[in-house]
């Protein structure tokens, strides 16, 4: 089964490339190679990255390049959404900014990938989303990049956006631990208006992938260490979830994270949903090929994790620190 996106088909699980240059030790060029290689050999032909996913030398643009440099016959297959328009102080989604964010990212690519949907990373509180749209509009119609995403936005600044251009996806969280945007009117909105919903952190930022036990399990330099969801006074109580959830997996014979993208991705197109795309995350091959297994859950299962998240709250916010103020704009 595929799925439509940016004019193009798509598979109905995506890649996620932030993992291969965002952590710590980065993933070697030839290693991540590999790994990109693999998602796509097992259908997960939307590839998802962004400017400021690594250092400015040493991003997802500069490993882009380099995977098409050994693969160039792979650029035709790839539907590739970048994210930008993000600096070390926040969002800068000003017409300036914005055309500053696409134009280092074409420089980059160098003519050895074409950008489907260029999103903003976070809407800017500072400027209006209909002159964002319209800067990036420009780029749409001179053929530079294929669409216009957004990426953690409310209904309210869907419409807005939408009423300037159309828009070719929006992104938001969306997991087992996070399922705001079937409730809080992005799906919704998102499903009125044709819209396909990407849904990133679908294995909840590691809690899904059967790696993390105690707190001790994440680095003291990991970025989760500053998440409100991972401090210790909620440790336990959200490991409650991901113990119910392991069990319904074994009862299956599949992995935590196999049921975990499945339940995403079960919820494409239910109960008036939009187009759902999870876009899974890894740096090995290994993972890759567990993660891009496609395993089925029946009524019985859905209903059984549906109870699951009614009797076991989530503690902590997604975000903490000075990204909380960007993820309801």
């Amino acid at each position: 089964m595929s799925v439509a996106l940016a004019g193009k088909e798509a598979g109905p699980v995506g890649f996620g490339l932030m993992g291969l240059t965002w952590r710590e030790p980065p993933t070697s060029y030839d290693d991540a190679t590999k790994v990109m290689k693999a998602a796509l050999d097992h259908g997960a032909n939307f590839w998802n990255a962004a400017e400021f996913y690594g250092p400015p030398n040493a991003n997802s643009l500069q490993l882009l390049n380099h995977y098409f440099a050994q693969h160039p016959e792979d650029s035709k297959k790839v539907v590739l959404s970048m994210k930008g328009g993000f600096t070390p102080t926040g969002p800068d989604c000003s017409a300036a900014g914005i055309k500053r964010s696409v134009d280092n990212c074409l420089k980059l690519l160098d003519g050895k990938a074409f950008i489907d949907i260029f999103e903003p990373a976070r809407i800017d509180p500072q400027t209006p989303i209909e002159e964002t749209m319209q800067a990036l509009a420009e780029y749409v119609k001179a053929g530079k990049i294929g669409g216009i995403g957004l990426s953690e936005c409310n209904a309210d600044t869907i419409r807005r956006a939408q009423a300037v251009h159309p828009l070719a996806a929006v992104e938001v969280e969306m997991s087992l631990f996070s399922t705001d945007p079937l409730s809080n009117g992005v799906a919704k909105t998102c499903a009125e208006l044709n819209i396909p919903l990407v849904a990133y952190a679908p294995l909840s930022r590691g809690w899904l992938t059967a790696q993390i036990r105690k707190l001790a399990d994440i680095t003291e330099n990991d970025d989760r260490r500053n998440y409100p969801r991972f401090q210790p006074d909620v440790f336990d109580l959200n490991l409650k979830l991901v113990e119910e959830i392991e069990k319904l997996a074994q009862k299956k014979g599949y992995t935590m994270p196999q049921v975990a993208i499945a339940w995403v991705a079960a919820q494409s197109k239910k109960g008036g949903n939009p187009t759902i795309i999870p876009i899974p995350g890894c740096t090995t091959v290994g993972r890759v090929q567990e993660n891009l297994k496609r395993v089925s859950l029946d009524e019985k299962d859905m209903s059984e994790l549906s109870q699951m998240l009614a009797k076991i709250t989530v503690h902590g916010d997604r975000y903490g620190g000075h990204l909380t103020k960007y993820m309801d704009l």
